[in-house]
């Protein structure tokens, strides 16, 4: 019903910057909370930032200012840009959406991205 799709991950150098996006599409309304979580081996899945659909953002305390994020509401997607990359950030970030579908405008779904991958290394 909706597909989310990430594009933007690849390997960078410590200090370097990567511009992740996500598109969704398929039969949505609307769509409530947008962004990206993202998954390191042995660790469990995190908030990495979101924003919601009037423009109020949440970050993970470890972005500690070098993540900012942005959305386009009318073309469903959503812009992480990441900067400073440290070797501690690299995982499969995934895109996530809570999106509300044509003919049930009252509940609200998470629907997740396949994911990419961000590899920060020297």
């Amino acid at each position: 019903q909706v597909q989310l799709v990430e594009s933007g991950g690849g390997l960078v150098q410590p200090g370097g910057s990567l511009r992740l996006s996500c598109s969704a599409s398929g039969n949505i309304f609307s769509i409530s909370a947008m962004g990206f979580h993202r998954q390191a081996p042995g660790k469990e899945r995190e908030l990495v930032a979101d924003v919601i659909r009037n423009g109020i953002t949440k970050f993970g305390e470890f972005v500690r200012g070098r993540f900012t994020i942005s959305r386009d509401n009318a073309k469903n997607t959503v812009i992480l840009q990441m900067d400073d990359l440290e070797p501690e950030d690299t995982a499969v970030y995934y895109c996530n959406a809570e999106v509300a579908l044509v003919g049930d405008a009252q509940s609200f779904y998470d629907y997740w991205g396949p994911g990419t991958q961000v590899t920060v290394s020297s």
